[in-house]
């Protein structure tokens, strides 16, 4: 979107957040760049250039907006929606790939040359995978600058920077303000109550966000020992490469509420990514509305509660497992089978506000087990047990990087593996914005109710107008339904 100059100086001029991420403004006068929402009076037309991103922006020697603060703009929805070598080499770095492996890394991870990545993430983005992920060590730097009394040299060290020098003068470069000059500064702010271990943060998010079905969903089919809504929170262990995590993540006008407790803080990058993909904070609910508002019979659902988002996962092998276990039965039925799982093979922890016990159990930690101690139907042990065999030895890879069709196809492979199963591992573990379930006995009443063809053949071929964004009205048709995942639970109301 960057090229389209006259679309880009409208979208400054009117200060249009929707555009937030899509694009950067740089001003050449000022050496500044800023989001388009920025509140400063415009510059003008001549003296604004755009970049598609941060770190484009940084490469190019303009610094970060203190009023706008661009750093903190939600991402660019545009690496959510799709499947190729760049999309997937952003969600990878967004992940922290870059830190803990280096460019071989993730060129390795994606299956190509380390020079054909660095030539199409500049070609896309403006920026190769260096000054991508440096551009995202200074964001996770100034976030333990500002939210944590950590001595600088383990921000440093924490947010991924090889030296302290390097940290300075990348916060130097990148902000306009030293490391100190940044903490002085945020300690001049409102304070707000600080939890020793705790880091607290706002997930920004483009507006309308309809909290409902998303919590509502996170909380009706939360795994006891994993998940909890509490008080008005969603809360959820996390494993993370340097240890085990909590995240307390809550609505609020604006942003989502976001509490993190980690055994390490270089796992902050990673943590803010899983939450993000998780929530599905990067998307863009206008374009969605706006394609699946054009359908009459879906403009209603749209209206009536605009914003929706797929409530995905933090783990995309965790949910896979889940996923099996939930074919044919109930939501609490699925909580039910999951717990026991937990109880039995996940990691221990403690949680000092005490309603979380367990990290949720790795392939590795289920490829042990033994099927007859399933309170499973036959069938299905074999599904699950060949699941986590392939996932514990590396033959069938599900996370960030992982190509959507690819993973259709080797899981399709597995025994048990139909299509309902397929595409939702799909839509909520992928993140595939284009997933559909018209197996789905939900789906399938909303679509009779709806005047919508409720066989399968003939609900996809009618949800063809709804591409890419079948994912969403999932979301929309399962609105349909007086269930408890279109429902945010009351404060202080635990999960089902």
């Amino acid at each position: 979107m960057h090229t389209d100059i006259e679309r880009c100086v409208r979208a400054v001029r009117s200060k249009d957040a929707r555009f937030d991420g899509w694009f950067f403004t740089a001003v050449l006068t000022t050496r500044i760049y800023c989001r388009p929402s920025c509140p400063v009076v415009p510059p003008k037309a001549v003296n604004m250039t755009f970049y598609p991103s941060a770190a484009a922006c940084q490469q190019a020697g303009f610094r970060a907006c203190k009023r706008c603060r661009p750093d903190t703009s939600p991402g660019s929805p545009e690496w959510n929606a799709r499947a190729d070598s760049v999309a997937r080499a952003v969600r990878l770095i967004q992940d922290g790939v870059v830190d803990r492996e280096g460019v071989p890394g993730l060129a390795a991870r994606l299956g190509y040359s380390a020079r054909q990545i660095e030539r199409q993430l500049l070609a896309e983005l403006g920026a190769g995978p260096l000054a991508l992920a440096r551009s995202q060590r200074a964001r996770t730097a100034r976030v333990l600058i500002e939210t944590t009394a950590l001595p600088m040299a383990e921000v440093a060290f924490a947010a991924g920077f090889a030296s302290v020098r390097t940290f300075n003068d990348t916060v130097r470069e990148v902000f306009a303000l030293s490391p100190g000059e940044l903490r002085a500064k945020a300690a001049r702010g409102p304070a707000a109550p600080a939890t020793p271990g705790v880091i607290a943060l706002r997930l920004p998010y483009r507006a309308p966000l309809n909290p409902d079905n998303l919590f509502g969903h996170l909380a009706a089919t939360a795994v006891p020992g994993v998940e909890e809504w509490r008080d008005g929170a969603y809360r959820r262990t996390l494993s993370l490469p340097h240890g085990p995590g909590i995240v307390s993540l809550s609505p609020r006008p604006g942003h989502v509420a976001c509490r993190l407790s980690l055994t390490d803080p270089r796992d902050l990058t990673r943590a803010i990514s899983r939450c993000r993909r998780l929530l599905d904070l990067d998307a863009d609910p206008v374009a969605v509305d706006e394609q699946l508002g054009s359908d009459p019979l879906l403009a209603p659902l749209v209206e009536a509660g605009p914003g929706r988002r797929v409530p995905r996962t933090v783990d995309a092998a965790e949910f896979a497992v889940r996923a099996v276990l939930g074919q044919q039965v109930s939501t609490a039925a699925a909580r039910t089978h999951a717990a026991r799982l937990v109880t039995a093979h996940g990691t221990p922890l403690d949680d000092p506000e005490g309603g979380l016990t367990h990290l949720f159990p790795t392939p590795e930690a289920l490829a042990g087990l033994d099927p007859e101690a399933l309170a499973l139907p036959r069938s299905r042990r074999r599904t699950l047990t060949t699941l986590v065999a392939a996932l514990a030895d590396g033959s069938l890879l599900l996370g960030e990087g992982t190509d959507w069709e690819q993973a259709r196809a080797e899981l399709g492979a597995l025994p048990g593996f139909g299509p309902w199963t397929t595409e939702v591992i799909a839509m909520r573990g992928l993140g595939d914005p284009d997933a559909f379930l018209p197996t789905d006995l939900g789906i399938r009443r909303a679509a009779e109710r709806l005047g919508l063809p409720s066989t399968p053949a003939a609900l996809t071929a009618r949800a063809a107008r709804w591409r890419p964004w079948r994912a969403y009205a999932v979301q929309y048709l399962w609105a349909v339904d007086d269930h408890p995942i279109n429902h945010l639970p009351a404060r202080g109301e635990g999960a089902p």
